[in-house]
């Protein structure tokens, strides 16, 4: 018969093991930093896209723009080239929008105030689907990657050999999936720290 000890620890095992194959489902993004969706500086009209560029935007995943007195507005791929506001697919004026990158493919951005599109205000969101993303070789989640499992697994052998107490196994795991969640977050840049 297994002591209640070993038992115990089986248990907070099984379910703090769990915890690591749960993946974060979606990111918001901060468009701007702490200036917020602004008129970039002359010198450098194509920080937006720079960004965005930079950034792996999935299905799911929401940017948040913040703003005063402008606009921010989604339009069409020719609209955006001609900087057209007439025919937005969306638009807000409220200062705080979030928008939810809801398909893959491409999303246009610009200001709708005028002549802040033709300075630089506009961006364009390119949003992978999860299979374009494992297709493409992309990590999904370190949850997945074999050094996590191994040492997941060399703490799991050390709780069935009894070579480690309960609060010992307890804090062993605790750490294994505070270091998956740390690595899995690194591969994702969330904050767009403006100008």
């Amino acid at each position: 018969m297994i002591s209640s000890t070993m038992q115990m620890s089986l248990f907070l095992m099984t379910i703090l093991s769990s915890l690591q194959f749960l993946s974060v489902s979606s990111f918001e993004y901060q468009i701007g930093g702490n200036e917020g969706w602004v008129v970039p500086p002359a010198n450098d009209t194509g920080i937006y896209n720079d960004w965005a560029s930079e950034n792996r935007f999935q299905v799911g995943d929401t940017v948040r723009f913040r703003y005063k007195k402008d606009s921010v507005m989604e339009v069409s791929v020719e609209d955006y080239k001609k900087c057209n506001s007439s025919h937005p697919n969306f638009f807000s004026n409220t200062g705080n929008d979030v928008v939810h990158l809801n398909r893959s493919g491409s999303f246009y951005f610009m200001s709708g105030v005028s002549g802040h599109c033709e300075k630089g205000q506009r961006m364009i969101v390119k949003v992978v689907s999860s299979d374009q993303e494992n297709d493409s070789g992309g990590e999904k989640s370190a949850a997945a990657s074999p050094s996590a499992l191994v040492l997941s697994f060399g703490v799991f052998k050390s709780c069935v050999n009894s070579t480690c107490n309960v609060p010992c196994c307890f804090i062993c795991l605790l750490l294994i999936k505070l270091l998956i969640t740390v690595n899995f977050a690194s591969n994702h840049v969330c904050y767009f720290g403006g100008f």
